[in-house]
C-alpha cells in the first residue's frame, strides 16, 4: 500500500519560508504556505537597499567566517545548499546574477522584486497552497505537531516549518510571533538583540555632518578601556542626525553586541590611501598653493565642504590664520585628526531597525541535519528565527535559503 501524503504547512512567506514551501513540494509533500500578509517576501523586496544581495560567493571556511557565533551549526545546512547553489538556483529560474565587491551577489537587473518574483513562480509552480491568515498557534498532542490555529479555525498537518523572520521591520510582517509560537510548543529563545543596526552617538558632529556619506574611507572600533581595535573595515558609511549608519557601521554593530555608552569609539580613517608621510607631504603641497589663504579656506581640496568647520574646529588651529603661518606641529596634528577622526558611541537603534535580529530558537534543541526541533515531533525551523546571524554581505539570506532547504525536504520525508 502507497505512503500517504504528508502535509505540510510552512509559516511565513519570506526568503525561508518561499524557498522552504518549493522544496517540501517537489519532494512529494502537499504544502500550505500560510503568510499574514496580502503580498509575500515584504522584508525581502526592501533588503539591500531594495537590490537584495541574496548571497556571497564565498567558500565554506570564508562563509564561517562571517557568522559570528554557532557557525558550525550550519556545516549541514550549508553542504547541502551552498552559495553556489543559491545562484545557480536563480539562473535556472530565470534571474541573471552579478558578483560585486566583496563578493556580494545581487540580480543583474538590481531589482529585490525579480528574486521575490522568482520565488512566488517557483512556489506556485510546485504546486503550493497559500493560506492568507495568521497562525495564533501550534496543535500538539503527545509530543508531536498535529496542525495549526488560525483566526479561521484549525488545520491539520503532519509537519510544520516556522520560517515567520525575526523581529526586524515589522512593517513587513517580522514582529516576533514565531518566537512565541516556538516558546508555547516548549523551546527556549536566546535574548534578542539587533544586529546590522545604525549606532548611535550623543557627539553633536553627527547631527551637524548629517547625511554626509564618506565612501572609501577606514573604520575602527576601539574599546575606550583597552585601546584594541574589535572592529576595522574599509568601504562607506554615513552621518546621521542620531548617529552613524552605512555598511561598515551595520557590519560592525555585530561585533560589538556589548555596547554600552562611553564603552566604544569609531575611529575614522578619512585619506587610508596615504601614510603619514605621504599626507604630510600632501598637507605641504596644498598649503604652498593657497599660502596666502586662511586656514579655513584652504582644504577644501581635502575634504567634503561640510566636514571642513569639524576638522577646523578640532585641529585648534585659528580658521583665520594664513596657512604660510602655520607650524609643523599644528600640521602634523592636523595630519593625525585627518588619520583618526574620532566619534564616541552610545548604543544600537531600535531592534525594529535592525536588519537582523540577533538571538532566536536555542540551537541545541534543534537537528543541524534536518532543522527538526528536538523536542516536538514535526516541528522544523529556518530563518532568521534560529539564534544565527551574520556580518553584513549576503550571508544572512544565505542562512535563511539553506535552512529552508534542509527543513523543507525533511519535513515532507517525515525525518
Amino acid at each position: 500500500m502507497a505512503e500517504s501524503v504528508r502535509r505540510v504547512a510552512v509559516v511565513g512567506a519570506g526568503a525561508a519560508g518561499l524557498m522552504a514551501a518549493a522544496h517540501a513540494a517537489r519532494n512529494g509533500a502537499e504544502v500550505t504556505l500560510y503568510e499574514r500578509n496580502d503580498r509575500p517576501g515584504r522584508k525581502l523586496r526592501i533588503t539591500g537597499k531594495g537590490r537584495c544581495n541574496l548571497t556571497n560567493a564565498c567558500t565554506t571556511a570564508e562563509f564561517m567566517e562571517a557568522v559570528p557565533r554557532n557557525a558550525r551549526f550550519l556545516y549541514a545546512a550549508l553542504a547541502r545548499f551552498a552559495p553556489e547553489d543559491t545562484m545557480a538556483h536563480f539562473e535556472a529560474l530565470g534571474v541573471p546574477l552579478k558578483v560585486e565587491r566583496g563578493r556580494r551577489v545581487f540580480p543583474v537587473s538590481d531589482r529585490a522584486a525579480d528574486i521575490v518574483d522568482a520565488l512566488v513562480t517557483d512556489v506556485r509552480r510546485a504546486g503550493v497552497k497559500t493560506v492568507h491568515a495568521r497562525v495564533t498557534g501550534l496543535t500538539v498532542a503527545d509530543g508531536a505537531v498535529t496542525g495549526v490555529r488560525t483566526a479561521a479555525g484549525e488545520f491539520a498537518h503532519d509537519a510544520v516549518i516556522l520560517c515567520t523572520g525575526g523581529m526586524s521591520y515589522p512593517g513587513t510582517g517580522s514582529d516576533g510571533d514565531g518566537y512565541r509560537l516556538a516558546r508555547e510548543a516548549g523551546h527556549t529563545i536566546t535574548p534578542l538583540t539587533p544586529s546590522l543596526v545604525p549606532i548611535t552617538s550623543d557627539d553633536p558632529t553627527c547631527r551637524r555632518l548629517q547625511g554626509l556619506s564618506l565612501k572609501n574611507v577606514a573604520l575602527r572600533i576601539v574599546s575606550v578601556q583597552s585601546g584594541k581595535t574589535v572592529y576595522d573595515d574599509f568601504g562607506e558609511m554615513m552621518f546621521t542626525h542620531f548617529g552613524l549608519t552605512g555598511p561598515m557601521i551595520l557590519s560592525a554593530s555585530a561585533h560589538i553586541q556589548d555596547i554600552a555608552p562611553g564603552k566604544y569609539t569609531a575611529v575614522i580613517d578619512l585619506k587610508p590611501a596615504l601614510g603619514d608621510k605621504q599626507l604630510d607631504t600632501r598637507l605641504l603641497a596644498d598649503f604652498t598653493k593657497y599660502a596666502n589663504r586662511d586656514f579655513l579656506n584652504a582644504v577644501g581640496d581635502l575634504l567634503p565642504q561640510k566636514l571642513i568647520p569639524i576638522v577646523v574646529e578640532r585641529s585648534g588651529i585659528d580658521p583665520r590664520k594664513k596657512v604660510n603661518l602655520i607650524t609643523r606641529e599644528e600640521r602634523l596634528a592636523l595630519g593625525a585628526l585627518l588619520k583618526g577622526l574620532t566619534i564616541p558611541l552610545r548604543g544600537f537603534r531600535p531592534i525594529d531597525e535592525a536588519i537582523v535580529t540577533a538571538g532566536g530558537v536555542q540551537l541545541k534543541e534543534i537537528d543541524p541535519g534536518s532543522m527538526a526541533s528536538k523536542l516536538v515531533s514535526g516541528l522544523y525551523f529556518a530563518g532568521e528565527l534560529l539564534d544565527l546571524d551574520a556580518y553584513t554581505g549576503g550571508y544572512n539570506l544565505q542562512i535563511a535559503f539553506s535552512t529552508a532547504v534542509l527543513a523543507g525536504e525533511h519535513a515532507a520525508w517525515g525525518c
